[in-house]
C-alpha cells in the first residue's frame, strides 16, 4: 500500500526537498503541494491524503490551525524551523501525530510518516529530550513483566532521542528487531508510543 502525502510549506525549496525524499521511498508518493494554510486545507479535503506535512508559519492559516481543522480527517505532522515548546504543546493538543524540526534530516522525516501510518507519534529527538528532562523523578514502580537487559538498553536509547535506524546500527541488530523490542517495551511500561517510553525512562531515572 502506498502512503499518499500532501506537503504544505510556503518555501518552494523545502517542498522540493521533501518531495525528493518521500517520492524516493517505494511505499510513499506526494500527491499535492500547498504554499499556504488555506490551500492546504482545501487540497487535503479534495485529495484525501493519508498524511499532511504542515509547516507552522505559513501565510493565512498557520500549520497549527491547519492541524486543528484536519486532524479529525487525516494524519498531520507539523514540521518547523522553530524549536518552541509552545508550538509542540499546541500541535499535539490539536491532534498532530508528529512534530519535526526541519533540521532533523531525511531519515527522521520518512520514519515520522511511517510512524503516523502505524498510529504512533514521533517527535524530533531534540525536542523530546528537552521536554522530558524536566519531568519529576520518581522511584520506578515494579513492572509486572520486567524489561530484559536489551529492552532496557533500547528504552534508554529511545529516551535519548535515537531513531530506530540509529539504535539498530549502534547495537548491531536489524531495524525489525528494534521495532519488535519497542513493541514489547511499550506493552510492559504501559506506553502508547515511543514518546511514552521516553517519558517512562526519564521519569524513573533510567537516563540522566
Amino acid at each position: 500500500m502506498t502512503t499518499r502525502i500532501l506537503l504544505a510549506d510556503d518555501q518552494d525549496d523545502v517542498r522540493i526537498g521533501f518531495r525528493l525524499i518521500l517520492d524516493a521511498q517505494p511505499d510513499m508518493t506526494v500527491v499535492g503541494e500547498a504554499a499556504d494554510g488555506a490551500r492546504a486545507v482545501e487540497l487535503a479535503r479534495h485529495l484525501r491524503p493519508d498524511v499532511v506535512l504542515a509547516d507552522v508559519r505559513m501565510p493565512g492559516l498557520d500549520g497549527l490551525e491547519v492541524t486543528r481543522r484536519l486532524a479529525a480527517e487525516t494524519r498531520v505532522i507539523v514540521v518547523t524551523t522553530f524549536d518552541l515548546d509552545e508550538y509542540v504543546h499546541t500541535a499535539l493538543r490539536e491532534g498532530a501525530c508528529g512534530f519535526l524540526l526541519k533540521r532533523s534530516g531525511p531519515a527522521l522525516l520518512v520514519e515520522a510518516v511511517r510512524a503516523a501510518m502505524a498510529g504512533d507519534t514521533l517527535i524530533s529527538p531534540q525536542v523530546t529530550v528537552r521536554l522530558l528532562r524536566g519531568l519529576t523523578r520518581r522511584p520506578p514502580p515494579p513492572l509486572a513483566d520486567p524489561l530484559t537487559a536489551r529492552e532496557l538498553e533500547i528504552a534508554r536509547l529511545v529516551a535519548r532521542g535515537h531513531t530506530n535506524a540509529r539504535i539498530a546500527a549502534e547495537l548491531t541488530i536489524s531495524a525489525g528487531t528494534v521495532k519488535t523490542h519497542i513493541a514489547h517495551i511499550q506493552r510492559k511500561v504501559g506506553a502508547a508510543n515511543r514518546v511514552g517510553i521516553a517519558a517512562w525512562a526519564w521519569s524513573t531515572g533510567q537516563v540522566t
